[in-house]
């Protein structure tokens, strides 16, 4: 074990050719970030519903945070433990020489989650971790570090299942959701995390025209810029927990950054459409779009959905629509899914990719799903409906599998289409 010091100096974290990390992120995507994490070199990856679990080597804290689009943070398990009350937790966490992770000088904080477990609070279970943390600084140099809430120099996660603990590194701080580029809010924004997640759902190809006619506060135009042009989100963060830890090193960050940087592209061949018939809004998303630097990317027009228009050959529109909860409460919506679907039909050709957290409201499209995928919008449970549209009259491909093999029924024309 690492030799204790004065609590100010802190002894370096050893450096391991490999170490495990837990990326979470909403439900639903973690087979997204999966194929994010493969990408930037992470093997023995685990899908667990809520996040991933893999192994990577000491930079990957680094390429994560700046790269990761459909994640929420990266975390670092330092201890794993089996805690069935709160000594046992207290002493598996001062059993670790936290000179390595930080300075008495510095601070910290804890957020917590139990489950199953017979510590059932999770406000005490965090206090605990503190407590032990803080004390085995103040009997090794008199002070301690003290805690702050808000922007803790060593942000700490404590998971506690089945009394087995698991404490982490917090490496991203801030969830990386907030990007940074958005400001003031329309009525229910879409999570960043979730808009990149769901553009990597529809597989677009990053090469051609996409639109989304009903675009709000611009989170899902931005998103697509973003992805498009190569540009890594962590750019626009100003700070990570992690560049004031012992092990920091500066010159990986500053040259993965660097190469993130002369990755971006100035421009696109293709355009990105972001409309919307609140002018407020499009405002709204036209100064989210310049703080994240892809304004000249997008085409924002102030338009109802029923006059939205395209210069050139649009085959993907993504979109997520309101849907009240009911619709006695705002009973215009009926009839603007109605002007949705009409929109779709002047596209035929084209993919029409809808989050929806109310099925009442998407059978007024006049059109069959061809794929839904559920995902989690808040607290809404929601689907991803992928919309094909026809040449007017026309029919979908023949399915040429065996019955037992298809999915959904037969397709017929609907009548309110024609």
């Amino acid at each position: 074990m690492t030799q204790p010091t004065d609590g100010d100096t802190p002894v370096p974290r050893p450096k391991d050719a490999a170490r495990e990390y837990f990326v979470a992120c909403p439900p639903g995507l973690d087979g997204v970030v999966a194929g994010e994490l493969a990408a930037l070199g992470a093997t023995d990856r685990q899908l667990l519903g809520t996040g991933v679990r893999c192994m990577a080597d000491a930079g990957m804290r680094y390429r994560a945070n700046l790269w990761l689009r459909a994640a929420i943070r990266v975390l670092e398990p330092v201890l794993k433990a089996d805690t069935p009350d709160p000594k046992a937790l207290y002493e598996a966490v001062r059993s670790i020489d936290w000179s390595r992770y930080m300075s008495g000088r510095q601070t910290l904080s804890v957020d917590c989650r139990v489950q199953d477990s017979a510590l059932t609070h999770s406000k005490y279970a965090a206090l605990t971790v503190k407590d032990a943390i803080v004390d085995q600084f103040r009997d090794r140099t008199g002070s301690r570090p003290n805690v702050d809430t808000q922007a803790a120099d060593l942000p700490l996660h404590l998971y506690v299942h089945r009394n087995r603990a698991t404490l982490s590194l917090d490496t991203s701080g801030t969830t990386l959701h907030k990007r940074g580029y958005r400001g003031a809010m329309v009525r229910s924004p879409l999570n960043e995390a979730l808009a990149a997640g769901i553009l990597y759902l529809t597989r677009w190809d990053r090469a051609s025209a996409l639109a989304d006619p009903m675009c709000g506060s611009g989170t899902l135009p931005i998103e697509a810029a973003m992805l498009a042009a190569r540009r890594a989100p962590g750019l626009l963060r100003t700070r990570f927990p992690f560049e004031g830890w012992p092990d920091f090193d500066a010159a990986a960050w500053s040259t993965a950054r660097a190469e993130a940087r002369a990755l971006a592209l100035p421009e696109l061949p293709f355009p990105l459409y972001a409309s919307d018939h609140h002018a407020g809004a499009l405002d709204l998303a036209r100064q989210a779009a310049r703080a994240a630097g892809v304004e000249p990317l997008v085409r924002f027009t102030v338009a109802d959905v029923g006059e939205f228009a395209a210069e050139a050959p649009l085959r993907m529109m993504v979109l997520n629509p309101p849907y009240g909860e009911r619709l006695d409460a705002e009973t215009d919506l009926p009839e603007l899914y109605r002007k949705l679907g009409g929109a779709f039909r002047r596209f035929p050709g084209a993919t029409a990719w809808v989050l929806s957290g109310n099925a009442s409201l998407t059978r007024f499209l006049g059109m069959r799903a061809t794929k839904q995928v559920k995902l989690l919008n808040g607290t809404i449970e929601c689907r991803l409906l992928r919309y094909e549209v026809f040449p007017l009259g026309a029919e979908p491909p023949k399915d040429e599998r065996p019955p037992q093999q298809r999915r959904g029924r037969k397709w017929t024309p609907n009548p309110k289409t024609k």
